[in-house]
């Protein structure tokens, strides 16, 4: 299969979520023996902070606006499928170039579903527009359960498909890395996951000035106050994240209040943890027990006195090794490359049968 996916960024992992995304799916998908080509909008943000330049599993091309990227015309044309992401400046000229351009299956991969639904229900058509949703013949989704359903009938999308984050083993596992913090968290700093991170870490960091914490992630403000203990790393590269987790007796998942409200929206940090056989204190949402079992897999809190008993309390190692067996039977990224097969075959197949009938 010729793939052709236009995403944020596969480039560059700074401040974002999804190039490691895009990383580890492309990755396996392309060990299922496809073609891919990646195009990526050359911007200085991301310019300036790549940590990927040149994969084996992809071709990495750079486009520099709507009228730049016709010169991949003939790629997107002659491609057996083409992938549209999330937050992809001038996404919505992008769909329209796409839709009218790709002859394969077309496909929307929302790597941000809840805050996107949320965006569209307020007018902000910042990357998606309500009328070029049911252009596309897939509308894949980071959001599982109800959203689905929400998507396919007040948006018209002709097909709405989980296809959430995932881990790519051969980079998230055990480290060996020593013990140097009892709770980590890593995240780019979001306004609206603050309080949470201040209820379930900076809390318990003031309440234990005996053990040890760590918040890894950019774009925190000079206005936090953080505890003596607890130590601040401003960007860590993906090559750091095992031996980070590794080092975490626990860590902590902070989940967006649009992500909470949808529910069914794993953050790509549990699998990586998970996958690390770090133990997880998570914040609470629908669907989460479905991915991991509670007080067997992983540590469900809502009050610093929550996180406090876990921390004292529960048993790491063995939450830790149950959560890593769940991750690699269920949520790696070669589970996501075949579901992402799955879904654009059955796609192509049902238009073969229209297109005979």
């Amino acid at each position: 299969m010729r793939l052709v996916v236009l995403g944020l960024s596969l480039s560059s992992s700074w401040g974002n979520g999804h190039a490691t995304t895009f990383r580890a799916l492309l990755k396996a998908f392309a060990a299922r023996g496809h073609d891919i080509l990646f195009l990526e909008r050359d911007v200085a943000w991301y310019r300036d902070q790549r940590d990927v330049t040149d994969p084996d599993y992809c071709r990495l091309r750079f486009y520099d606006d709507i009228d730049d990227l016709a010169r991949f015309t003939p790629e997107i044309a002659e491609a057996d499928a083409v992938i549209v992401g999330s937050y992809v400046p001038q996404g919505v000229a992008v769909s329209h170039f796409v839709q009218a351009t790709a002859g394969g299956v077309k496909a929307f991969y929302d790597i941000d579903t809840p805050v996107t639904l949320a965006k569209l229900e307020r007018g902000d058509f910042e990357y998606l527009d309500p009328a070029v949703i049911p252009g596309y013949d897939l509308y894949l989704s980071f959001t599982g359960g109800p959203t689905l359903e929400r998507i396919e009938r007040i948006y018209a999308a002709p097909a709405a498909r989980a296809l959430y984050c995932s881990v790519d083993p051969a980079l998230y596992a055990p480290s060996g890395a020593a013990k140097r913090w009892d709770l980590s968290y890593l995240g780019t700093y979001s306004a609206d996951r603050q309080p949470t991170l201040d209820r379930l870490l900076l809390a318990p960091a003031r309440a234990r000035p005996d053990l040890r914490f760590v918040v890894a992630g950019p774009q925190y403000p000079d206005t936090i106050d953080w505890p003596a203990n607890v130590e601040r790393i401003a960007h860590l590269p993906p090559a750091a994240h095992a031996d980070f987790y590794s080092a975490s007796r626990f860590t902590l998942n902070v989940t967006r209040a649009d992500m909470i409200a949808a529910g069914w929206s794993p953050s790509v940090r549990l699998f990586e943890a998970a996958a690390c056989a770090t133990p997880i204190i998570s914040d609470l949402w629908e669907g989460l027990d479905m991915l991991f079992a509670f007080g067997r897999e992983i540590v469900p809190a809502c009050t610093t006195d929550d996180v406090l008993a876990a921390l004292d309390g529960a048993d790491a190692d063995s939450i830790g090794r149950a959560a890593q067996a769940r991750a690699l039977d269920h949520h790696t990224a070669a589970h996501r490359a075949a579901e992402l097969e799955t879904y654009l075959q059955a796609v192509a197949q049902a238009r073969a049968l229209a297109d005979v009938a």
